[in-house]
């Protein structure tokens, strides 16, 4: 008995590291997205969190904070794109002569989207693997030109098209937005692990809807929690980037097509994802290292 469990566990080694050895080889080899210098994600283990809002102001911030950087915005969400409606965009791509699709482009920034590919209310109902084949089409079959920073928003969760992109162009580092909700900072926890898992620096957290201010009596109340994502982030050994308050102004910006890093730059909404941006950059490696 003694001999057979011995036995069972060199077997149980040996089938170990053949599946490993497999798995590497199964693996695909990283291949950067040509004229990109750096590729930011934007993640959240749950939806409703404000991820694409923040993808969009971030992309937004990082441009009006240095004029002379190059930013684009790639959205991945499949099944639910934001971008073509928070950036006030229709209309489908045109083709380069090297037959490739060319972004679309307003406020500055260079735009794709699944939402550009499909009819605005045609619900996109694919099994796996056409949902790869068309993140595939997203990572190599647009021509950005020359870029700074593309900011990929990405979709909700921790699942194949996650580890898609992850695997498949190297990303220089991950955002992750969270309410300070326990509910939303438990699969936020989540998202930070797996992009450990897959070697994708996490780069800090935003704390999105961290406070309300009444508007009349100016009392600030906690909706979602206090302090919520800074507990995560000790407990990650992260830093918060900052906090977004929940604010009409936001919400309103976004679903009028006009985010309110661009439309209201002085307000104090848009100072704090122009913070966030100077953050991000901060923790970044020189696009030569």
């Amino acid at each position: 008995m003694v001999c057979r469990r011995q036995l069972s566990g060199a077997e149980s080694e040996t089938l170990k590291q053949r599946r490993t050895q497999i798995m590497s080889r199964g693996l695909p080899k990283q291949k950067p997205i040509e004229g990109v210098k750096q590729v930011l994600v934007v993640a959240s283990g749950k939806g409703g969190v404000g991820k694409s809002t923040t993808a969009v102001n971030l992309a937004l911030a990082l441009a009006a904070n240095d004029s002379s950087k190059a930013v684009g915005l790639l959205d991945v969400d499949v099944y639910g794109p934001s971008i073509p409606k928070m950036m006030n965009l229709k209309g489908n791509p045109e083709l380069s002569q090297s037959n490739l699709m060319k972004p679309l482009l307003n406020y500055g920034i260079a735009c794709m989207s699944m939402g550009f590919l499909v009819e605005e209310n045609e619900p996109v109902v694919w099994r796996g693997l056409m949902v790869m084949s068309a993140i595939e089409k997203l990572l190599r079959q647009v021509d950005w030109g020359q870029l700074d920073y593309l900011v990929v928003d990405m979709p909700p969760g921790t699942g194949d098209v996650q580890l898609s992109v992850s695997q498949n162009i190297p990303i220089t580092g991950a955002v992750i937005v969270s309410t300070p909700q326990d509910v939303a900072l438990m699969d936020a926890h989540k998202g930070a692990e797996m992009f450990r898992k897959v070697h994708v620096p996490v780069l800090g957290l935003v704390q999105n809807m961290s406070v309300f201010q009444c508007p009349k009596c100016k009392h600030k109340t906690h909706i979602f929690g206090a302090d919520g994502a800074r507990k995560l982030a000790q407990t990650l050994g992260l830093e918060v980037l900052g906090d977004i308050p929940l604010h009409l102004n936001i919400r309103e910006a976004s679903d009028t097509g006009q985010p309110i890093v661009f439309s209201q730059p002085e307000s104090d909404e848009a100072k704090a994802y122009l913070r966030i941006a100077v953050e991000v950059v901060r923790r970044l490696p020189s696009p030569s290292e």
